[in-house]
């Protein structure tokens, strides 16, 4: 599978929603395509409004920076490289866990992003579907 299409974004967020089921959470789990572009999102009951938008921007994040969200962490605290790297982009990038580019023959095809919990929370649900991903 070479490109990101709706049919293969359902079966990424029904991986990440059973993750975060078995963890007791309700999620915000968004897909995106090479581009960044929005192909699906989906709020679990009860997932928080707030997290719609995150979601979203970490998967947007990874694909525009080919990087977990998480990788940014620690090099974006003041006095740290890229500090201030979160408010570009029209505050876009999101610089924490949660964002996992989705990457298939060296090259980057979509991104998932989850919200909804704590980051290793959101990081355990995402992984989900980066792990269905790799056996398609």
């Amino acid at each position: 599978m070479g490109k990101m299409t709706l049919e293969l974004a359902k079966k990424l967020i029904e991986s990440s929603e059973t993750e975060a089921k078995k963890i007791g959470v309700s999620m915000v789990i968004a897909i995106v395509d090479e581009g960044g572009n929005f192909v699906a999102c989906h709020r679990m009951d009860d997932a928080w409004l707030a997290s719609i938008e995150i979601a979203q921007n970490k998967a947007w994040t990874s694909v525009a920076l080919k990087t977990a969200t998480s990788n940014l962490a620690e090099a974006t605290v003041p006095q740290a490289e890229l500090y201030g790297l979160n408010t570009t982009n029209q505050g876009r990038l999101v610089v924490f866990g949660g964002g996992i580019p989705l990457v298939k023959d060296g090259k980057v095809i979509g991104a998932v992003g989850v919200s909804g919990s704590s980051v290793p929370h959101d990081i355990q649900v995402a992984e989900a579907a980066v792990a269905t991903f790799e056996t398609i």
